[in-house]
């Protein structure tokens, strides 16, 4: 009989008592994969929704390879004046996502020496400097940040053993590819790198090419599906109606957990307001609000203080809730695949979850991608009383790239206009 647990990993004494007192029990689907691959040394391409339990599939591993190699790495211990040598970093997107994986890091390693430090914006520069000075074996950081300690000579990378890319779509989709270009410039090319993405596409594929050595590919879950234990449903609604609509859900379902996403950081704190005058307990999260706001909105959330969460695509990426109610999409997203990371919040670890999409008809266009993108189609229910009207008087939605485009056309037509009543004014 084969053993099913992460004793079959042939892990350390102190990491697999550290395991048993978090509750794992079984290796979920991508830990399976891809712990044995990283501890044989070789890069890897793994493809994993969030809440498949990505963190500990490279944690692990990374945290046993540490132990194996104290007494080496002590030969790399410095003054506390100079540069510390990070022993392996793992690269994280947003604040929230690396202030999670920091947390889970550090609970793993909670019986062993090994010492993980965490550094992102938002927060003192000279906390974190002072942490790495202790000592650092695991860094977590997001780029910008990342940076910012290597040009203040508080760490080198030029030791660095292992890299971890995590949610490395992400990353790409936010614009950190010259960071990115920045740091490796200044890495160890004799390294393990490990690049976990919830979905590949061309940029994924090219970056691994550049950044991976012969990688191994897992694959968790089949590309661009969501998960069988997320029940989803899409409501039809005319868009003056979509917040009442929202209210009246949250209230009948009695839904007492509910991650909603919004498009605009603007909009988010707009219907925080909305749902306020329901008598609905509400926060938003987004890039507007500071880290220690951020944090708060989230515990609340997290404790039951809050109903429900308002947040952009940006500012939730990290939330980690194991037993999250329902996700709703407010707006659908511009992006195809953000819908897959959205509702991927809901249905961790076995669990049922629901996602529930308010779609009005000026984002008819946008369903139409995402039902592309998973090859199937989502089921539809109009609600008694919130039916959406045969002609609805609003524009379709563009997107950002379009609006930019209508936004010279007005330009251009006015300049003409202006140029018309100067000739006629001359005449």
């Amino acid at each position: 009989m084969s053993d099913n647990t992460f004793n079959q990993f042939g892990l350390s004494q102190g990491l697999v008592d550290s395991i048993a007192e978090l509750g794992l029990k079984q290796p979920t689907e991508i830990q399976q994969q891809a712990i044995p691959v990283v501890l044989e040394g070789k890069d890897i391409l793994a493809g994993a929704q969030t809440g498949t339990g990505k963190t500990a599939a490279f944690g692990l591993p990374l945290i046993e390879k540490l132990i194996a190699r104290q007494d080496e790495f002590k030969l790399l211990e410095r003054e506390p004046s100079a540069p510390q040598a990070v022993k392996a970093l793992v690269l994280t997107p947003t604040r929230e996502l690396a202030q999670q994986v920091f947390d889970n890091l550090n609970a793993y390693a909670s019986a062993t020496a090994i010492k993980v430090v965490v550094a992102y914006g938002g927060t003192s520069i000279n906390v974190q400097t002072a942490n790495i000075k202790k000592g650092v074996d695991i860094l977590v950081a997001t780029p910008g940040r990342l940076l910012d300690h290597v040009f203040s000579k508080n760490i080198t990378l030029s030791h660095t053993q292992y890299l971890v890319f995590d949610e490395a779509d992400r990353m790409l989709d936010m614009g950190f590819m010259p960071d990115i270009q920045r740091i490796m410039k200044r890495m160890n090319s004799e390294r393990q790198t490990m690049l976990f993405s919830a979905t590949f596409d061309k940029r994924i594929r090219d970056l691994a090419q550049r950044l991976l050595n012969q990688p191994v590919e897992v694959q968790a879950t089949p590309q661009n599906t969501t998960a069988d234990t997320v029940k989803q449903m899409l409501y039809p609604v005319d868009k003056k109606r979509k917040s009442e609509l929202l209210a009246y859900l949250i209230g009948s379902r009695n839904w007492q957990q509910a991650l909603v996403f919004t498009k605009t950081k603007q909009g988010s704190d707009a219907l925080v307001g909305e749902l306020k005058l329901d008598g609905i307990k509400a926060t938003s999260i987004n890039g507007d609000k500071s880290q220690g706001a951020r944090q708060k909105a989230l515990d609340d959330f997290k404790s039951g203080k809050i109903r429900a969460l308002i947040a952009t695509d940006v500012a939730a990426r990290g939330i980690d809730i194991q037993s999250l109610e329902v996700v709703i999409n407010y707006d659908l997203p511009f992006k195809a695949e953000d819908y897959i990371h959205r509702i991927g919040r809901t249905g961790r670890a076995g669990n049922e979850g629901l996602a529930v999409s308010l779609m009005s008809r000026d984002q008819e266009y946008l369903l139409e991608a995402i039902e592309n993108l998973l090859d199937q189609r989502l089921p539809q229910e109009w609600l008694q009383g919130f039916e959406p009207s045969l002609v609805e008087d609003v524009e379709p939605e563009k997107s950002p790239r379009r609006r930019g485009r209508s936004a010279d056309k007005r330009k251009m037509k006015a300049k003409m206009k202006i140029h018309q009543n100067r000739g006629k004014r001359r005449k």
